[in-house]
């Protein structure tokens, strides 16, 4: 098995839709400028209330990717 080493960083994602749409919002967004992402870990969600109903969700994630050389 090949060793890797990762850096993590911290995301918040938003959507009207979902809370999974929020994860893959934040995941395509930052896959357009950072390489070799591999996990994800979910770290807190959150949503916008109104009327009575979810107008918004905001999650926030650790997106781990693999460091070059």
């Amino acid at each position: 098995m090949t060793e890797h080493v990762y850096k993590s960083v911290e995301l918040t994602g938003s959507s009207s839709k979902s809370s999974d749409d929020a994860i893959r919002v934040a995941i395509e967004r930052a896959s357009k400028t950072i390489r070799d992402i591999r996990w994800f870990h979910v770290t807190d969600v959150r949503g916008h209330v109104d009327g009575g109903k979810i107008a918004h969700w905001q999650v926030t994630l650790k997106i781990g990717f693999t460091l070059e050389g």
